[in-house]
């Protein structure tokens, strides 16, 4: 049985190394594997106390060996890049000590609302990929599967225009959608055209109940 870790930041699936920074979000997706679990990996990723200050994440990510992952993933149990700027200053120290690791954001593609400005140009050269939750192939269902905050007459087209301008801006960027959750039908191949026209990659996500990466 595997020891439940509370409160830890920095947690590992196979050989990735995963950052959790908040459990904020700006979403609260009927499919999102936190309504199911409190746990990834055995780590648990509810922040009880509070969001890790970027001193905090970067001292667990020095004492985990990150020279020896094949990837870093901003990716936990909230929206990362709700908490940009602690993101910028770890992604910073990554780059400029393991350079050589992959640095990976998993994203809902709001930040722009979230923080009312472009935000990309930000960590364009801070980090080399990023998954954006794109979900569906139209607003409505969006916002059904998603329940965003933000209003469906907006969120959806920002979330297309967040994703063409990872891409313009050079970051491997891949949409992607959950599939076989229970009787919600996505049109697979509307979102990967879609995907394909904003200059993104496209990826299908099998929901899985112990989680997905």
């Amino acid at each position: 049985m595997k020891t439940e870790t509370k409160n830890k930041a920095v947690y590992f699936l196979k050989n990735i190394m995963y950052i959790n920074l908040t459990n904020l979000c700006t979403n609260n997706c009927v499919f999102c594997l936190r309504n199911y679990s409190n746990t990834v990996g055995g780590v648990n990723l509810w922040l009880d106390n509070k969001d890790p200050s970027p001193e905090e994440v970067i001292e667990e990510i020095q004492n985990n060996s990150p020279e020896t992952r094949d990837e870093i993933v901003f990716c936990g149990y909230g929206e990362p890049l709700i908490k940009l700027e602690n993101l910028k200053k770890i992604a910073l120290f990554i780059k400029q000590n393991y350079s050589n690791v992959p640095v990976r954001i998993n994203s809902n593609g709001q930040a722009n609302l979230i923080h009312k400005r472009n935000i990309v140009p930000e960590i364009t050269g801070l980090v080399d990929k990023i998954s954006i939750s794109l979900n569906a192939d139209n607003p409505d269902l969006y916002q059904e599967l998603s329940q965003s905050k933000f209003k469906k007459e907006i969120v959806y087209d920002e979330i297309k225009f967040f994703i063409s301008e990872c891409a313009k801006n050079g970051i491997e960027t891949t949409a992607t959608v959950v599939t076989g959750f229970k009787n919600y039908s996505i049109n697979v191949e509307n979102c990967k055209k879609i995907a394909l026209e904003l200059g993104a990659k496209f990826k299908i996500r099998e929901w899985l109940e112990s989680g997905y990466s």
